[in-house]
Formats: C-alpha cells, structure tokens, sequence
C-alpha cells in the first residue's frame, strides 16, 4: 500500500485528517507513527472541532517542518526553503478544493453543535474528508521530492 491509501486508511479506521496525514509521512524524517499520532491530534477537525484549518493541510505542514525545517536560529536557507514549499502547498490545495478552511470544505461548523448533528447523520466527514486528505497526501508526495 502507498502512502497515499495508508493515509486515506488511517482516516477510515478512525483517526483525525491531521493525525493521518502526520502518522503516514512522519516515520520517513524520523518521528515515530504514535507519537506523530499524539502530536497531530489537536489538529484534527479544523484544529480540535474549530473547523479552522483542515487537519490535513496543519499534517502536511508539520511533514513539510519534519523534511526541510530548521534546527538552527540562522540557518536561513532551511526556513526560506520551508516556507516556499508550504506556501505551494497551499495553492495547490487551495487550487483543488478553494479553500484551506475545514468549515468551508465540508459545509458545516464543526463547533455548533446543531450543525454537528446535521453533519454527523448525513455522514459528511465520510462523504467529503477521505479525499481531502488524499488530495493533501498528493500533493504532499510531489512536494517532498523537490
């Protein structure tokens, strides 16, 4: 199985955007697939039900940090580099889906609780978050190989 089906997988069988997309692609730069899964957790949802930020767009920025991050204050070619690659990855995903916005990806808000309800029955998070974070894996993979 490839990275992308992994990721996809991992959703499925239960775990946030985040937590897939992290646990997935982390091992490759050294972090460990629990604590990944530990690490990405709060992200999940738009950051923990906020419906902010999808959480495969916060794992595959914190991926991108594990590839090409800095370990030092002046190393600023690391930082510029990250900062490059995190900025194509937005627009791509951006591209593909129109926005980085959990609420707006799947149409609800996460954080009110009626609206939750209507998502949770009609099954959107099955429906619609499997192919953000297979896009979000995509276009992670064609962004670590430059």
């Amino acid at each position: 199985m490839n990275k992308i089906e992994t990721a996809v997988k991992c959703f499925n069988d239960g775990f946030a955007c985040a937590q897939a997309i992290l646990s997935t692609f982390g091992e490759d730069y050294g972090l460990d697939s629990k604590l990944a899964l530990k690490i990405a957790d709060p992200f999940g949802a738009g950051m923990r039900g906020l419906s902010q930020t999808c959480g495969a767009v916060t794992g595959s920025f914190m991926v991108i940090g594990l590839k090409y991050g800095r370990t030092k204050a002046d190393d600023l070619f690391s930082k510029e580099k990250t900062a490059l690659l995190v900025e194509e990855f937005f627009i791509q995903f951006q591209k593909r889906h129109g926005s980085l916005i959990c609420q707006q990806l799947i149409g609800y808000n996460l954080s009110i609780p009626e609206e939750r309800k209507i998502m949770e029955e009609q099954g959107i998070i099955q429906k619609t978050c499997p192919q953000l974070v297979r896009s979000a894996a995509e276009i992670l993979e064609e962004i670590l190989t430059y």
